[in-house]
């Protein structure tokens, strides 16, 4: 979170893209909100997302950022394709934003769904504007699930940076080792391989918990007989790329080893759903239909994994939405679309196992980004 990692070219490709689409939608401005969003058309990589930024893109024309003033040397040294507009602390961005939103008559495109926008902040921004306001919520969004040359390069950088965090972590284990000892190594290898902070985690909880979803390490120790599951994401210039794993302290049960044999013939059958054309939907339904022949057609999940890339705190996800591989999308499938691909079986009550991996659709077909073996892994 240092510099802008894109390109002239990657960023003039992105505005024309995203202009495009405003043609379609017969849009003259569009507000973006979102930090993902923001940083993908103008690079700019660091923690001030705090506080609200909003980017005005107009049909034709410069570019301008508005934020807090005290941002200008970082957005100085970062951004080169968008001009600058800070307010002071007695002010707000929407403030700032408002005159510019008042001076358009047409159709003004907003991300209603964002969560860099509060309802205080748009009823400010849209104050006494003239022009028709319109939900947008997605349209950059969209563009940004198919990755280019330059940000699948960032996604294996950040995919070995998950493998050096999980590598870490599991040589780390151990009966007797503290729950913090084992996530600052996990911590350190990650940034010693390339890695910045990651949206999430890393995720690396002990049996008791390991059906929560979105929790962490805690204040204990692991002990022998236990089972450790890792969920870490390798993250590059805001590029989050997550893997799991789980981890069996002296010795695995034999249900266990059962459901991570399953575990893994149902991660298999995912890779052959995830084709160009297919439909989110029918990827699930090639990963279900290895569990169904296992004798568990009750076992449902809410999805099989999602799309990733942009992803800024608190999410790897790419904001507070899940673009996921469930049962009832009819998303489609395309080349250079990247997805943490989940396999995870807990409380199944025939043992538990989670493996996952980051996985970019290449020309040839799925391309597995993460190599750590996939286990099962016994210590």
């Amino acid at each position: 979170m240092h510099a802008n990692p894109f390109s002239d070219a990657e960023l003039a490709r992105r505005v024309i893209a995203v202009r495009a689409e405003m043609a379609l939608r017969g849009l003259d401005l569009l507000a973006l909100s979102s930090p993902e969003n923001i940083f993908y058309l103008i690079g700019l990589d660091h923690w001030g997302y705090f506080a609200p930024h909003l980017l005005l893109v107009p049909a034709a024309g410069d570019l301008v950022l508005i934020t807090r003033a005290m941002e200008r040397v970082t957005i100085e040294n970062q951004v080169r394709n968008a001009r600058f507009e800070g307010h002071s602390d007695s002010e707000t961005a929407a403030d700032l934003a408002n005159p510019h939103l008042r001076a358009q008559t047409g159709r003004i495109g907003l991300e209603t769904w964002s969560a860099g926008l509060a309802h205080g902040f748009a009823a400010v921004l849209t104050d006494g504007v003239p022009g028709e306001i319109v939900d947008a919520t997605g349209l950059v969004d969209t563009l940004r699930l198919v990755k280019s040359t330059e940000e699948r390069a960032l996604m294996r950088r950040a995919a070995r940076a998950a493998d050096a965090g999980t590598q870490a972590a599991i040589a780390a284990l151990h009966d007797g080792a503290q729950e913090a000892d084992v996530a600052a190594e996990c911590l350190a290898a990650m940034t010693r391989a390339g890695g910045t902070p990651p949206g999430f985690g890393p995720f690396i909880r002990p049996e008791a918990r390991i059906a929560e979803e979105h929790t962490s390490w805690g204040d204990g120790t692991y002990r022998a007989g236990e089972k450790v599951m890792l969920e870490v994401a390798g993250c590059v210039a805001r590029y989050n790329a997550p893997m799991g794993r789980f981890v069996h302290l002296g010795h695995i049960r034999d249900e266990d080893a059962a459901m991570a044999d399953l575990a893994q013939r149902a991660f298999a059958g995912l890779l052959d759903g995830l084709k160009p054309g297919a439909r989110a939907r029918d990827v699930y339904a090639a990963w279900q239909a290895v569990v169904d022949a296992e004798g568990m057609p009750h076992y449902r999940r809410h999805h099989c994994g999602y799309l990733v890339g942009i992803g800024f705190p608190p999410s790897w996800t790419g904001g507070n939405r899940v673009t996921g591989l469930r049962h009832d999308s009819d998303l489609e499938i395309l080349e250079g679309m990247t997805f943490h691909a989940m396999s995870w079986f807990t409380e199944t009550g025939r043992g538990d196992c989670f493996v996952s991996n980051c996985v970019l659709l290449g020309a040839d077909g799925p391309e597995v980004l993460t190599t750590t073996p996939m286990g099962p892994t016994v210590l």
